[in-house]
């Protein structure tokens, strides 16, 4: 029979790598999580689900390619007032061409 005592602590100061170490390589080198749902009814497929989770430090992302978050408005102030600047050119245009039309419609 074992004891308490004779067991090997999994956290404890022996253990090769801690929690810091794990992420920072996580973070350094990033790691790809990938997976399907699919839901069959009688070989009808009804739904399909597909996940993707990359986990990666910011630097590495953009070396990957992945910078989807500077152009998402919801995430970037800067990507925001581009969005805005669109919107209020858009709404400015279509106020010139209704008083245009206001306007030639009082000509006739």
């Amino acid at each position: 029979m074992t004891t308490a005592g004779r067991l090997p602590e999994p956290y404890g100061p022996s253990s090769g790598a801690n929690l810091a170490d794990v992420l920072e390589r996580v973070l350094d080198k990033g790691i790809v999580i990938a997976g399907d749902i699919r839901i069959n009814l009688l070989d009808i497929e009804l739904l399909t689900i597909k996940l993707r989770l990359i986990v990666a430090s910011v630097d590495k992302a953009k070396e990957m390619g992945i910078d989807w978050w500077e152009d998402d408005p919801a995430l970037s102030s800067g990507a925001r007032r581009k969005e805005l600047a669109r919107e209020n050119q858009e709404l400015r245009q279509r106020l010139e061409e209704l008083e245009r039309a206001g306007i030639e419609e009082e000509a006739r």
